[in-house]
């Protein structure tokens, strides 16, 4: 008779590892940070007795959180002196993506760019409270604060963030038409088809930390954005193509060239069927862990990118 389960499903840790990785990314922006502090969290856990932890998910949640809280002050640091727009590292998300602890609306760029303007622990209370649903006891518990002191740095945290522009929450379809029509005028570099899937008050922020061309203040306006993008077109390597994908719960495209990835668009549209906002990740650091899918030579669609995470050979969660 066969005894016992699968060591691995019956880990707690590996049980409460989604939820780890979901609070740390949203804490930290990036996938390798993320996994920084769970590897760290791991290590934690292994050097303790188990046995005389009577909520495990609870500690676990601690011990990420509080991690978290850490690298964020030190990553903080790094960003003040970071050349050009800084945006978080693109997370893969869609229905081709199984785990709903990254599916929300609150792992979207913009939302992850306005909790840049909040300190590490109303983040952590921001993140803990208003994304993952904690009760106020639970989070005093996970930051190491009063339940008056984590009320307080709530309301800060929200005071910080401005309410985002209401996102036009297309179909599935109309958002895949708009965005390929937009990623297609920008390779061809078709300034009037640009202007046309522009909407007036679009942004354009580009993430290449200096190390290639690319915008490093952001870019306001359809005439200037479709100007910018035409004009550089012609300098897009020979081969260039896209892929439709959702990056961080928003349509968008991988760019590559081959099976290497080019970078990473991210949009977010309005009702007319109008491109409102552009972010663009450049900074090979930031796409290292996006596999781009071979082209299929049979006439069927191809599948879509994938994203996998190096140090431990699993797919991100």
């Amino acid at each position: 008779m066969v005894t016992g389960g699968n060591p691995r499903k019956d880990d707690p840790f590996e049980q409460h590892r989604s939820l780890m990785f979901g609070i740390s990314y949203r804490m930290l922006g990036t996938v390798a940070d993320a996994e920084d502090t769970i590897q760290e969290t791991w290590l934690r856990w292994n050097k303790i007795d188990q046995s005389l932890v009577a909520d495990a998910r609870g500690y676990l949640v601690r011990a990420v959180t509080r991690t978290s809280i850490d690298q964020l002050r030190r990553a903080k640091a790094r960003r003040e002196q970071y050349i050009g727009s800084w945006l978080p590292e693109p997370l893969l998300t869609g229905p081709d993506v199984a785990d709903r602890v990254v599916q929300d609306k609150l792992v979207s760029m913009a939302i992850l760019v306005m909790l840049e303007s909040t300190s590490p622990l109303e983040r952590a209370v921001f993140v803990l409270r208003e994304v993952f649903g904690f009760s106020y006891p639970e989070v005093a518990q996970a930051v190491g604060r009063s339940d008056a002191a984590v009320r307080q740095l709530g309301h800060r945290a929200k005071t910080h963030l401005r309410q985002p522009r209401s996102r036009f929450q297309a179909g599935p379809r109309e958002s895949r038409r708009v965005t390929e029509r937009f990623l297609e005028a920008c390779l061809g570099g078709d300034l009037s088809e640009l202007l046309k899937v522009l909407a007036p008050g679009v942004t354009l922020w580009v993430d290449a930390h200096g190390t290639s061309e690319g915008a490093r203040q952001p870019i306001h306006g359809a005439a200037a954005i479709g100007e910018y993008l035409a004009s550089i077109a012609p300098r897009y390597p020979d081969g260039i193509h896209f892929r439709y994908a959702e990056f961080n719960g928003e349509p968008g495209g991988l760019l590559a060239v081959g099976r290497d990835v080019y970078a990473v668009v991210a949009l977010e549209l309005e009702p007319a069927g109008s491109v409102a906002a552009i972010r663009v990740v450049r900074t090979p650091e930031k796409l290292s862990r996006l596999n781009v899918p071979p082209t299929s030579s049979s006439g069927t669609p191809s599948p879509p990118p994938t994203c996998r995470a190096p140090r431990t050979g699993r797919s991100c969660p």
